[in-house]
């Protein structure tokens, strides 16, 4: 008698939970079943697709920098030290060789030696004003006398002028043996090492700037199709005949108005070129005109021993032939990925995912 009145309370709170739990439970669950029922039968089926796409023609572009920059001799002598070497990054003024010449520092110490004189006459001409201006004040001599002392005293400082900018010149002369970078840019080229004779105006450096672009070429038949602004797809790095998933877009910044050997030139902005190699080649994809496909999400098509298959809403398994790898595939609007179906369906056909057997599972993926 005295644990019923404990039991009645653990009995009612366990039918509250349950009851909690139903509620739940019912708000969970769709207001109509038939809707749920079509979302997954949508989402489980799709229809075959007539667009009209970009007709892309495979070609070869190269890695260039955008501009070359040259660094050179300013006067001529022999290279007396190298800084860089091929592959290093430099910045603007910075030094990457030093020219000397042996005439310069003879030049150099005989006017040393001139100015030495000049200030000597100067001197001395300074003493002769000054004696000639007191005996013109006592009356000794004519004024004759004290303007020939000044001419002699004018001449002597012009004179030590002039020595002294015969001597800035030779020093600003040695100072431009150093050969500056004009730029910021890798070092590509070395082509004269240490203690190599020079003229005034040798390349002793070329460099790339950091900002690289793409040049590629096309048959001269499909200039007319190339124009500024339009856009590229660029596979993985290298020439690997699939873009793969890491295709990249890139954008026609400047079509050249010469056909060079029957080819119209182009160069291409893409971004994070900077770690490849001056000259490198990459496979590109450029649109050559405009045609109409057939298209079906990815998602859809499976492999099964190196053959494609689609399964109809019917159940029939079709054997197709796809078009465009997954990377140059557009996208669905609902942001799928969407390849091409060259052979096998037309437009409209209904297409389910397949229900693949246990046997299937074993061989089968997707495309």
């Amino acid at each position: 008698m005295t644990n019923r009145p404990h039991r009645r309370p653990a009995r009612l709170g366990l039918m509250l939970t349950a009851f909690a739990l139903a509620l739940v439970s019912a708000a969970a669950l769709p207001a109509n079943p038939a809707d749920a029922a079509s979302d997954t039968a949508a989402a489980d089926t799709a229809i075959v697709r007539q667009v009209t796409l970009d007709d892309r023609k495979a070609v070869v572009a190269t890695v260039e920098p955008k501009h070359d920059l040259v660094a050179r001799t300013r006067i001529a002598g022999t290279i007396a030290s190298l800084s860089v070497r091929e592959g290093d990054l430099v910045k603007a003024g910075d030094e990457i060789a030093l020219v000397t010449d042996e005439k310069l520092a003879l030049q150099m110490q005989g006017l040393e030696q001139r100015v030495e004189a000049r200030k000597a006459e100067l001197t001395k001409a300074q003493l002769d004003y000054q004696r000639a201006a007191k005996l013109r004040k006592s009356g000794t001599v004519a004024q004759a006398y004290l303007d020939n002392a000044r001419t002699a005293l004018r001449v002597a400082e012009r004179n030590l002028e002039a020595a002294r900018s015969d001597r800035e010149v030779v020093n600003q002369q040695s100072e431009e043996g150093a050969v500056l970078a004009p730029g910021d840019g890798r070092i590509l080229t070395v082509p004269l090492q240490g203690g190599s004779v020079v003229m005034a105006g040798e390349t002793v450096a070329t460099l790339a700037v950091d900002d690289y672009i793409l040049r590629l070429q096309l048959p001269e038949r499909h200039a007319r199709f190339l124009k500024a602004g339009d856009t590229i797809l660029v596979g993985t790095r290298g020439m690997d005949p699939d873009p793969g998933k890491e295709v990249r877009e890139g954008q026609v910044t400047l079509v050249y108005p010469e056909i060079r050997d029957g080819r119209v030139i182009a160069d291409v902005s893409v971004k994070d070129l900077g770690d490849y190699f001056v000259g490198e080649r990459t496979r590109v994809w450029v649109a050559t005109g405009r045609r109409q496909a057939l298209i079906l999400p990815e998602r859809f098509v499976y492999r099964r021993f190196g053959v494609s298959y689609v399964t109809l809403a019917d159940g029939t398994e079709v054997v197709v032939q796809v078009g465009e790898p997954a990377g140059t595939a557009p996208t669905g609007a609902t942001g799928e990925k969407e390849i091409e179906i060259l052979a096998g369906l037309k437009a409209g056909d209904k297409v389910t995912m397949p229900q693949l057997s246990a046997a299937n599972d074993e061989t089968g993926e997707r495309s």
